[in-house]
């Protein structure tokens, strides 16, 4: 297989956030697309945290674009310059006050590869614990649980967790053994 050109590119937005990017790319069959759409999104993280009693720590929040609370990993984006452990590390402590000293990676994946620019980065944090409150942005409005790790085949069967990317964290890590269900 070989890639696409790029024939052309501009920008139709650029935001802190999310760029959206047009494309007039080539393709390897002579064939052309004159409006091939591009996110550029940073990288994401997410967080299996497990507490010291083996209860995953969670955090339920509105999301506008399905107009519905997800109950979801902590995490977030990795900020320009910071290595996404890092950024693991911080947005658990800014969303949930939880911190731990054993974190291990769960790899990453490309949540939508065709379109999107971005990977997310899945890290386990065992034995956390609670050392202060949430440090939360002014959009962000979390409740922060903690959950038996029984019932996340419940949670996902109901569509408590929904989010696509959390949930290839969770079932990659139950598939590992480091969720017991």
């Amino acid at each position: 297989m070989q890639p696409w050109k790029i024939k052309s590119s501009r920008y139709l937005l650029k935001k802190w956030w999310m760029n959206i990017r047009e494309d007039h790319v080539l393709l390897p069959n002579g064939g052309e697309l004159p409006e091939f759409h591009v996110l550029e999104y940073p990288d994401w993280t997410c967080v299996l945290c497990l507490t010291k009693e083996g209860r995953l720590v969670m955090v339920e929040q509105y999301r506008h674009g399905v107009r519905r609370l997800s109950l979801e990993l902590p995490g977030g984006a990795v900020e320009p310059g910071e290595e996404p452990i890092e950024a693991a590390r911080r947005e658990l402590l800014e969303e949930t006050g939880y911190a731990s000293e054993r974190w291990s990676s769960l790899g990453r994946c490309a949540p939508e590869p065709s379109k999107h620019t971005n990977y997310a980065y899945f890290f386990v944090a065992e034995d956390a614990m609670r050392v202060a409150d949430p440090d939360l942005d002014d959009s962000e409005y979390l409740r922060v649980m903690e959950v038996d790790t029984g019932e996340l085949p419940g949670l996902i069967e109901a569509e408590r967790i929904i989010h696509g990317t959390h949930l290839t964290a969770i079932y990659k890590a139950i598939g590992e053994g480091i969720l017991k269900v």
